[in-house]
């Protein structure tokens, strides 16, 4: 019942799953291109030394966000962003290498640290099962 709910609306469940996942990948991005050492200490996670990896994942979660927003406002035969299908890929594999992290080899940070962590994980699995049970990623 839920899943058909989802799927009633057809493009517009696309567009907006589409618009939600672009939104957050730019804000994440944003924030670690801006403030690389400051966003992980305000978190409360794991020091960084060096700004060079934490700028380098803040710029290809930025370019995912653009290429949502590519597929979301020019998608068509001859410009493709990243479609639905490629975000949900990113959202499960992200996640699901965090929620590891968190289970089996849990990091020493303060409570606000970890809170922030298990709110990620939860939050990026989250969209990325909303997005399969949409049905929005299938090809029309």
């Amino acid at each position: 019942m839920f899943a058909q709910r989802l799927t009633q609306n057809g493009c517009t469940m696309k567009s907006t799953l589409l618009t939600i996942d672009g939104i957050v990948n730019l804000v994440v991005g944003a924030l670690l291109l801006l403030f690389p050492t400051g966003i992980p200490r305000l978190l409360g996670l794991p020091s960084v030394q060096h700004y060079f990896y934490t700028t380098v994942l803040g710029g290809v979660i930025v370019g995912i966000g653009l290429a949502l927003f590519i597929e979301l406002f020019c998608g068509n035969q001859h410009t493709r962003g990243m479609g639905l299908a490629g975000a949900i890929v990113i959202n499960l594999c992200g996640g699901s290498v965090l929620l590891w992290w968190l289970v089996f080899k849990p990091f020493d940070l303060p409570m606000r640290g970890q809170l922030m962590l298990w709110t990620v994980a939860i939050l990026v699995l989250g969209i990325g099962l909303v997005e399969i049970v949409s049905g929005s990623w299938k090809k029309e």
